[in-house]
């Protein structure tokens, strides 16, 4: 039986820096919404990683652009991939609108949200 394709965002800084994407990915996978009670990577938030004069760039989206935990999530992504990676980091929210076909799995859920 094979596994589900994932549903994973092309960011910028994959094609010459797999590892350090493999590594922000992974670091990345600690910080969870606490109201959905999944990760940012399991959620489709994390929209783009790009590394330019020795900075480190996450571009991330929120469930809802009222998320009352957004400062929280993204200082969480933000220490977390600078512990990981030891590049100054900075975490700028994106213009997209999340839904769910944004989740790494793929799923279209009915958690009775919309």
């Amino acid at each position: 039986m094979t596994e589900p394709a994932k549903n994973i965002p092309n960011w910028d800084a994959q094609s010459e820096h797999p590892e350090l994407c493999d590594q922000v990915r992974e670091a990345l996978r600690s910080v969870r919404d606490p109201e959905i009670g999944m990760d940012l990577i399991q959620l489709g938030l994390v929209r783009n990683v790009s590394l330019g004069n020795g900075k480190l760039r996450i571009e991330m989206i929120l469930t809802t652009p009222y998320c009352p935990y957004a400062p929280m999530l993204m200082e969480s992504a933000r220490r977390q991939a600078e512990t990981a990676t030891n590049y100054p980091t900075e975490v700028v929210y994106g213009k997209e609108i999340w839904d769910q076909s944004m989740m790494e799995d793929g799923t279209t859920l009915d958690w009775g949200l919309f």
